[in-house]
């Protein structure tokens, strides 16, 4: 059952709130009339900018008392009726991929009392056959360009290396992701270089071990590379190269689960919430939102059990935004906080499968060249991995997995037998479609707590780069949700607001 501190904490967690009690609540709206009219731009914008700034006030409030209240929250465990999941959690994380069972496994690493915080996982397609985690190549590089993405996969890195410290179960085998540090190669053509050249400043001055190879020191390193019209590349020397997904994945939720965290088997249908008006003297009108209950719906059924809860961390990675939806983000009008979407959606990525006996071999690392083709071995009978994003006008039709084959003739052999003559005589042998949880703002995570439903937070939108990242973001949220703040790493620049205030976060080396 739920403790007296929990239910008194679910009473406060947002105020009672009116129009008449407003300025008192919330001061973050203006207490005085405005003719909007008259009202330049940039007024506007500086009082956008302090709604803000004050709204963020009341959220260091809410957020101070989650971590009073969750370790203790007192509960006593209940009898758990097999295939349903349990009617009363401290914490529902809407899907189970790496980013979900990262997250499961900190909050209980971090929890202050072992069976003090209550976790539950929901995952609608237990087999993972179109999970965005078990689809993808399994890379990890720290050869970005903006350091919260360098340090992400730094500190992920890392864990990787430790991971039996991490995610070793007593008495069950050790864990084993199939690591291999081959390293990443990216190739530039003169109009790339100088870009490349910024990069590799700002990953060295984060502490990642990169060097730049002049195309003479490419041909003495990897002699099966056509460095014709590459100018310059840079090549990961440390903890970058390929793991098995799945393995990963599995390591987390069996970990999680040893610690005690409730693997759900349905999908999220909808959320039962309380909704508070605000109202200014000049009429605009503001809601807050708390969810109450998450709607689980059972596999083969159209039944759904309620679970009630503190908290929801939406993972669904590219279904994201129909989660979001079910609250009724970005119902509201456009250009308001109330009117930002979660921008979020599935794009569908091909990754091919080939063998070519007099490919590079062994020494082969990740390479993408100047288009953005890539490639990497897999394992070691001659087979290599590759694909290609396509671009904006090119993206295919997300509503299924379907391959298409020709999009490897036309698009991506062409460079592979560009950049290593050898993959001329190349033989496709199969492949596959993955999705993305692709950011359509600026093709980077959305991390953090909503601003208008009060204990709501995200970890999405990651485009193609979550895997890696995966046991970084897992603790962020953590800290976040137990802490009240980020500690390790500062996610900040990834936070909800910035689609309302419209200032993009760009990444220069996105695939």
């Amino acid at each position: 059952m739920w403790s007296a501190g929990m239910l008194s904490w679910i009473s406060r967690a947002v105020p009672t709130v009116g129009s008449l009690s407003f300025p008192h609540c919330c001061p973050c709206l203006p207490s005085r009339r405005l003719d909007r009219a008259s009202v330049s731009s940039s007024v506007r914008a500086r009082k956008r900018d302090d709604f803000i700034q004050d709204l963020e006030k009341e959220f260091v409030k809410f957020r101070r008392q989650v971590k009073e209240t969750l370790p203790g929250s007192g509960w006593s465990p209940l009898h758990q009726t097999p295939g349903l999941p349990p009617e009363r959690a401290d914490i529902v994380i809407v899907g189970g991929g790496v980013i979900g069972w990262s997250t499961a496994y900190w909050l209980k690493k971090k929890e202050a009392i072992r069976e003090g915080v209550r976790v539950v996982v929901v995952e609608r397609d237990p087999t993972y056959a179109k999970a965005s985690t078990v689809l993808s190549i399994g890379g990890i590089r720290q050869q970005f360009s903006l350091p919260e993405n360098i340090q992400l996969s730094m500190q992920s890195a890392h864990f990787l290396r430790n991971i039996q410290e991490h995610l070793n179960v007593l008495n069950e085998e050790p864990v084993d992701i199939q690591f291999n540090p081959s390293g990443y190669l990216f190739l530039a053509g003169k109009e790339q270089s100088e870009i490349l050249e910024e990069n590799y400043r700002i990953q060295r001055a984060e502490g990642a071990a990169v060097t730049l190879l002049t195309p003479q020191q490419i041909q003495r390193k990897f002699p099966w590379i056509n460095t014709d019209g590459v100018a310059l590349a840079s090549y990961g020397l440390e903890n970058e190269g390929w793991f098995d997904p799945w393995l990963l994945l599995n390591a987390f939720r069996r970990k999680a689960i040893s610690m005690g965290v409730y693997p759900c088997h349905g999908e999220v249908v909808g959320f039962q919430h309380s909704t508070r008006e605000m109202e200014t003297d000049d009429g605009r009108s503001v809601s807050l939102k708390r969810i109450h209950h998450v709607n689980v719906r059972m596999p083969n059924s159209m039944e759904y059990q309620p679970v009630e809860c503190a908290l929801i961390i939406n993972e669904a990675g590219a279904w994201s935004s129909k989660v979001a939806e079910m609250i009724g983000i970005g119902d509201g009008p456009e250009g308001t906080l109330e009117g930002t979407k979660l921008p979020v959606e599935p794009r569908k990525r091909y990754v091919y499968v080939f063998h070519c006996p007099n490919g590079p071999g062994l020494e082969c690392p990740l390479i993408i060249d100047h288009k953005g083709v890539y490639f990497r071995r897999e394992g070691l009978g001659g087979n290599y991995l590759g694909g290609l994003s396509p671009t904006e006008e090119e993206e295919p039709d997300s509503s299924d997995l379907e391959v298409d084959y020709e999009y490897f003739h036309e698009a991506v052999w062409p460079s592979l037998a560009q950049c290593v003559p050898a993959f001329e005589s190349l033989r496709l042998k199969s492949a596959w479609a993955g999705y993305y949880d692709y950011n359509i703002f600026d093709q980077n995570a959305i991390i953090g707590a909503h601003p208008l439903v009060t204990n709501l937070y995200f970890a999405t939108g990651f485009s193609g780069h979550g895997l890696q990242q995966s046991p970084a973001v897992g603790r962020a949220i953590a800290e976040l949700i137990l802490d009240g703040k980020f500690k390790t790493l500062d996610l900040g620049a990834f936070d909800f607001i910035r689609l309302f205030r419209g200032t993009k976060v760009l990444e220069r080396n996105i695939l």
